[in-house]
Order: C-alpha cells, then structure tokens, then sequence
C-alpha cells in the first residue's frame, strides 16, 4: 500500500494515464491543463530555459474540452497536441520528461480547468506513490504562463527535504507591456494585478493569519499534503481558491517570492470568473476608473481580528457579551443567531486561546473574509477608486509613499511583497 493508495481508489478519475514508469530520481511534476493552446509551445519554450533541479522533472499537460466546445477549439487542441509532439521530438535531451493526455473525448462530461488541473494532479500523485515519495512536488502552471530560469531550482531548494513546508504560492507578475496585446489590455492587467496586491496588503493589515494569493498557475503542493487536503475540486473556475483553503489549515503554507511566474494578460471568457474575465471587462468599459474596496472594510476586520482574546474569554460562555463590541459591518453580516451559534461551538472545542484562533480563522476563514467585503459593499460600504485606497492601505501601515499613478503604485506594492 502506497501512501496514497486510498485516495486514489476513492477519487481519481482514471486508471494510469502515463504506462511509462517514472524515473527513481522524480521529485518534481508541472501539470497544466491546456484547452485551445495552439501557441502551447511557448510555454516549453520558457521551461526548457530554466536551469535543471538537483532532481527529476516532469510535465504533465492535460488536453481537454468543455461540453459545448467550438469545432475551432477541437481543431486548437489537435493543433496543440500535434505542436507539443514536434516540440519533443525537437527538444529530445531536454531535461525534463513531456506527457501530453488527450481527454477531449472522455468520460466525465463537463470538463473545465478544474477537472483537468485535477486529473494532472491526481496522476502526479499517482506516479509519486508508484515511487513511495509523498514529498515529491506538484506544480500547478496554466498553458499560457512563462517562467523564470530559477523557477525550478527555487521551488526545489525552499521546499525539498523542509518538512514544515507543505505547499506554498509562487509570486507572479502579469506582463504589463509589449507588443503581443493592444495597450488597452496591458492597461487592465496592471490595474487587475494592482488590485490583487492590494487584496493581499489589506488581508495583512488586519492581522488575517492567512495571507496568500490563489492563482492557480503559481502554486507548489507536496503530494502527501495533496491526498490529506482530498485533492484538487472539478470546479469551472476558481478552482485554486477553493484548494487552497483547504492547503492551509493543515499547516506548512508559505509564500515563495525567490522566483517568478508569469501569467498572461489576455482576456478570456472560457471560465465564469477569474483573471480573463476580468481583463476582459476592463477592457471592454473604462479601465480607467478601477473600483475596489473601501479601505475602511479592512479597517472593520482589524478591529474584529483584534478583539479574539475578549471573545474567548467572554463571561460565563456568553458570546452575546463581544457581540455589541463587533464593528457594525461586521455585526451586517453575521447575525447574532450564527455569531452565538458558531462561538459556543468553538469555545466548546477548544481549550486555550491557540486553539480558539485556530478554530475561529478556520470559520472565518479567506472565503468568508471575500463574502464579507461583497456584502458590505452592497449596502454597507461603497467601493473606491483603487489609486486611492491602495494610497490609504499605505498610510495606514506607515508606508511614505506619495504617487497615485496605477503603474508606480503597483510597482511599490510588487517591492513590498518582494521585501517587506
């Protein structure tokens, strides 16, 4: 029995979708679902630049189609899979081994990028189980990304043989200039990525002990910390973030910011939300009038976060006690019913405040934090042009930075990510 024999029993898919054995010395394997990637190529082409891991590599790309896919798309996957053959044949002593997996015609229908990322990964696993090395590395990569040259060398020297390293997000930088897109969508990226970033600053501003982005073309996860978290979901989009929310309570998540990936910038309607879409809707309206959320929301989960040891030590077990002292959204959006409800339960629980904090975050985790700032964004707040709250989250945190040009600003928040 492999470490991972159960799960994939339970819930792979498929049998072996690769008959050849993995080599001994395999400690690292990309996976990317590929849907109308004709230009995959491009991809290989940065990843065979990189230098080599003191290790074994793998890539695993998962060609697949939606219910519903044009016949120009089918054509795009036969195209694709036709140039990455090329590719190898071309690229035969390149250092990593290539697989590409056709499952534009199988079993389930409904394929999307979750399914396919899943499918990747699951068969990873599979192959580091054949293997016995459950801390053998997956990395998540999308079709159009590029990569930089340390990317392997980085991912493998922060997280082989460091047991308290479990997954991580890689930093990531959208292209904002060139000449592959219109100005338009370099534009919109910038200010999409700025965005992020300011996401990312104001989670830590409020002392979320959680702060990491989820793209799911910059993640790295341990195969065994895969199985334990039930594998990648099916889901259309947003596929990543639901992964890693189950990544971090388990521990060993950590952002890695000593190499870079490079999503695309391009617009996309193929998943219902995500990067594409947005860049696609910026471009389409005025992206030069980017509204986010008002600083003043991050401020409320602050002072929320900030008064954990008051509930936990409320008297005589009554939740009702902190309630009055949550600030008003916050008191918006969870009702005295849940809020009671839901302290009694991890006061019930836990046993010292470690625990509780653990407990609490775990309720009031990344997704409740993003259904939070809707909703008090609907009636409670209103949203702000994103120069300016991104120049507000800096003066709270004591940052002398004046510019609130978009482009200078997003440059300043990369640095701070980079170097605090």
């Amino acid at each position: 029995m492999g470490f991972a024999s159960a799960y994939l029993k339970q819930r792979a898919l498929f049998p072996d979708l690769i008959k050849e054995a993995p080599s001994e010395n395999t400690e690292i394997i990309v996976v990317v679902p590929s849907y109308d990637e004709p230009e995959i190529t491009g991809l290989l082409d940065s990843i065979v630049l990189c230098r080599e891991p003191a290790c074994g590599v793998e890539v695993i790309i998962i060609v697949n189609a939606p219910d519903g896919a044009s016949e120009e798309s089918i054509s795009n996957n036969h195209k694709s899979i036709q140039n990455i053959k090329t590719w190898k044949k071309e690229h035969s002593d390149c250092f990593f081994r290539l697989f590409v997996i056709d499952v534009t015609d199988e079993e389930p229908d409904g394929w999307s990028v979750g399914l396919a990322r899943k499918t990747g990964m699951d068969e990873a696993v599979r192959r580091f189980d054949r293997l016995n090395k459950p801390d053998g590395i997956i990395l998540s990569l999308d079709a159009d990304c590029k990569v930089e040259s340390n990317y392997f060398t980085a991912v493998y020297d922060e997280m082989h043989g460091r047991r308290n390293r479990s997954a991580c997000s890689i930093y990531f930088e959208h292209p904002i200039s060139g000449k592959e897109f219109p100005d338009k969508v370099y534009r919109s990226v910038m200010l999409y990525e700025l965005h992020l970033r300011y996401y990312f600053q104001g989670l830590a501003f409020t002392g979320f002990p959680y702060v990491h982005h989820t793209v799911g073309s910059a993640i790295a996860v341990k195969a065994f910390s895969y199985v334990k978290a039930g594998g990648m979901n099916r889901r259309m989009a947003g596929e990543d973030f639901y992964f890693i929310q189950k990544l971090v309570p388990a521990g060993g998540y950590f952002n890695l910011n000593l190499t870079t990936v490079f999503p695309s910038p391009r617009s996309s309607s193929r998943v219902p939300f995500g990067t594409g879409v947005a860049i696609s809707r910026l471009t389409d309206g005025n992206n030069e009038i980017f509204q986010t959320y008002n600083f003043q929301a991050f401020r409320e989960l602050k002072t929320f976060f900030s008064l954990i040891d008051k509930i936990f030590l409320c008297e005589n077990n009554d939740p009702e006690f902190a309630y009055s002292d949550l600030p008003p959204g916050i008191r918006q959006f969870t009702d005295i019913v849940e809020w009671r409800s839901k302290i009694v339960e991890i006061k019930r629980n836990t046993a010292g405040i470690q625990s509780f904090s653990k407990r609490f975050f775990s309720w009031f985790n990344m997704f409740k934090i993003v259904k939070y700032l809707n909703s008090v964004h609907v009636s409670f707040f209103k949203k702000e042009p994103l120069n300016e709250s991104a120049s507000e989250l800096l003066r709270a945190i004591g940052k002398d930075f004046k510019s609130k040009d978009a482009l200078e600003l997003l440059g300043y928040f990369r640095s701070l990510e980079l170097t605090g």
